[in-house]
């Protein structure tokens, strides 16, 4: 039989557990409240955006710069991990800076950490718009993510584009690969699946999550936790109720020309 636990044992356990968790926590900050995505003020313009380098609307630079990595605006020297030494001295402004990112167009602070590390995690690296195909250097709004299919979206797009993301781009809940019910939807496919096709070659499931996606390998999720709705057409025959009996289904259709034709012809 295995030996039976101390309490010593259980809280050193408990503990790992913990700062296992806060470690996980730490690389995977929500990106609405990163500092290189924090909501920034203009000193001239007073206009709100992104934090920024230099402001999107009048160019002019800001008197206390946010580092993108570490949200500092004061370096207080209490580490030797800053490049450019100033003993005694606390620095702020531009004096506290050391670079400029090139994804996420904000100041870097002059911490040897920060220098290092801030361009290769940035979240903001390949930050463009599904919708208006925008880029942080095309914008001056925040980025955010979409809670369904996790793509990126400016502050313009973000409301309007999760209203309709629960959108199937089939007219059914059947499964795209055969005619069974689809338990799995990929909200970046816009496509149900059922357990048999989830299971994919290229793309393995990891332990404790959902089954990738057999076209993008983005995260499924059950078709039941969602509020998913079909695609519909209002167009052409569907557009309303036809009265007349022909099979066709236009009627509605001419009769909208016809009086478009008649409106012309009097307008002349």
């Amino acid at each position: 039989m295995p030996k039976k636990k101390t309490g010593a044992r259980k809280k050193a356990e408990n503990r790992r557990e913990r700062e296992k968790q806060l470690r996980a926590s730490r690389s995977t900050i929500d990106l609405a409240k990163h500092p290189c995505n924090a909501s920034m003020e203009c000193d001239k313009c007073q206009r709100r955006q992104k934090n920024r380098a230099f402001c999107y609307f009048c160019n002019s630079v800001q008197k206390l710069p946010i580092c993108a990595q570490c949200g500092k605006t004061k370096c207080m020297m209490k580490s030797s991990d800053c490049v450019i030494k100033h003993a005694g001295v606390y620095s702020t402004g531009l004096a506290m800076v050391g670079a400029i990112c090139d994804f996420c167009e904000a100041w870097v602070c002059h911490g040897r950490k920060c220098l290092s590390t801030h361009a290769c995690a940035c979240p903001l690296t390949d930050a463009e718009c599904v919708e208006c195909e925008r880029g942080v250097w095309d914008h001056g709004g925040r980025i955010f993510s979409c809670s369904f299919c996790h793509n990126f979206l400016c502050e313009d797009d973000q409301f309007e584009h999760q209203a309709s993301c629960q959108v199937l781009e089939a007219e059914t809940f059947k499964c795209v690969s055969c005619n069974r019910l689809g338990q799995h939807s990929c909200l970046r496919c816009k496509a149900c699946f059922c357990d048999d096709h989830t299971r994919s070659k290229v793309f393995k499931q990891e332990k404790g999550k959902q089954p990738p996606c057999p076209k993008c390998g983005h995260e499924t999720q059950e078709t039941k936790d969602l509020s998913m709705s079909t695609r519909s057409l209002k167009f052409g025959r569907q557009a309303g109720g036809d009265e007349g009996d022909g099979a066709s289904g236009y009627d509605t259709y001419w009769k909208n020309l016809a009086s478009g034709y008649d409106t012309y012809w009097k307008n002349l």
